[in-house]
């Protein structure tokens, strides 16, 4: 563990380490504070806002499926940290097509005619920011790290990925949204400053034609990338994990309004929780493998993270129970007997869930060579965004069909199942 904190110290992974945790920070303060200030104050009904939720977050994971062969291509055969700096710089202006959205909304200007169209360009643009810088993030580890620090530096990573998030998405949560607008803006600012600061990490393969027709590009990848039992595994069972995760963080807003009662810094606060609870299962399970790369906690950890999703959906129902329709506030809600009860399972889902995907994303750079490393996490991309937009089509069909967002928890429970055969199969493959 020190042995991991101790890159915080070196140039060859700080500014990076900074550069991402800012992103995500950003991404997550931007639409948290978009969606919860749409969804508490736009909308009055729990199919409209299940649905805003969903489509927010298919907006944003779009741009993943469709350009994430173009970006993983781009890593390989540039200079990584060169795209760094071009993406940060794409970021400001990102960011203020976002705050001026925010502002109008905050105003109440042209709502649905330009204020919601206007967020969604922006939420798709920072989409397509997060797909080129993606591939960067992980690729770029074991060109910088020695071998023995990449499953740590990617533990880091991570850990410092979902902190970020819980920051963002607690800010969302409880300030108001012209802050929200300028901060995102500030952000992007700071991001550019401290990209330019990562090393030169230039590529490793002789210089080739970038193949910018995404859709052949992107099944060439995938079927370059897939045909590798190991990375076949390992990027299917990350993809299940991923689509459990989208489900979840799309219900997050609509069941605390409509399920628990609670204002717009609850659901910050349950999206925060899970922040945290896969930063910790990030460190725990680096921990636990002494910075091997294994898959052999992964079908416990995600049984484990069903069984805690099982255990939130009964607390949920008692919660309705008790229910008296008052709006709570945060202090109220934390007041209340069953707060504890479910803050503790939502934090066991997260948790488990850093546990099970953190050695799988170590999987990812590990299998090939450090040349290729770009194009697989751009690989494992497509597929993963493939499943996350499927997960939001399946919640918009369900909300839409009449299921409640507390029965749908049982359905995301039922995934965990493949995803265990998936990683147990894994595990005996491979360790």
């Amino acid at each position: 563990m020190q042995a991991s904190l101790r890159l915080l110290t070196k140039r060859r992974f700080l500014p990076l380490f900074i550069t991402q945790l800012l992103g995500a920070f950003n991404d997550n303060l931007f639409k948290n504070a978009m969606v919860l200030f749409v969804v508490y104050t736009v909308y009055n009904d729990e199919k409209s806002e299940t649905w805003f939720s969903a489509l927010a977050t298919g907006v944003f994971i779009l741009p993943f499926f469709l350009l994430s062969a173009l970006s993983g291509q781009l890593a390989d055969q540039r200079d990584k940290a060169t795209i760094i700096r071009i993406v940060k710089a794409a970021e400001i202006v990102i960011m203020g097509v976002g705050a001026a959205g925010l502002a109008l909304i905050w105003s109440g200007i042209a709502v649905h005619v330009l204020a919601i169209p206007l967020l969604l360009v922006a939420l798709f643009a920072m989409g397509v920011h997060s797909t080129f810088f993606g591939p960067i993030k992980y690729a770029i580890l074991p060109q910088h790290l020695h071998d023995e620090e990449v499953l740590g530096g990617t533990g880091l990573v991570e850990a410092g990925t979902y902190i970020a998030i819980l920051a963002g998405t607690i800010l969302a949560g409880v300030i108001p949204v012209q802050v929200a607008a300028v901060g995102i803006v500030l952000t992007a600012v700071i991001g550019w400053l401290t990209g330019r600061q990562v090393p030169p990490a230039p590529s490793l393969l002789e210089r080739q034609p970038i193949d910018f027709h995404i859709i052949r590009s992107s099944i060439t990848l995938v079927r370059g990338t897939m045909h590798i039992r190991r990375l076949y595994l390992a990027i299917m069972a990350i993809s299940f994990f991923w689509a459990v995760g989208t489900v979840l963080f799309i219900q997050f807003p609509p069941l605390v309004k409509n399920v628990l009662s609670a204002d717009k810094s609850v659901a910050s606060l349950f999206l925060g929780i899970f922040s945290v609870g896969i930063a910790i299962g990030s460190v725990a399970i680096n921990r636990l493998l002494g910075g091997h790369v294994s898959a052999k906690y992964a079908p416990a950890s995600v049984i484990g993270m069903g069984i805690s999703i099982v255990a939130f959906h009964v607390v949920c129902d008692l919660w309705m129970a008790q229910s008296t329709g008052q709006m709570l506030s945060l202090s109220a809600f934390l007041s209340h007997p069953l707060a504890i009860p479910l803050s503790v399972c939502l934090l066991l889902v997260a948790t488990f869930g850093g546990m099970f995907v953190v050695p799988l994303y170590a999987f990812l750079t590990t299998t090939v060579e450090k040349c290729e490393a770009a194009r697989t996490v751009a690989a494992n991309n497509i597929v993963n965004s493939g499943a996350m937009v499927l997960g939001s089509l399946l919640t918009i069909s369900l909300s839409l069909a009449g299921m409640s967002v507390v029965n749908q928890l049982l359905l995301v429970a039922a995934l965990c199942l493949p995803c265990a055969a998936i990683a147990w199969t894994l595990h005996k493959a491979c360790d």
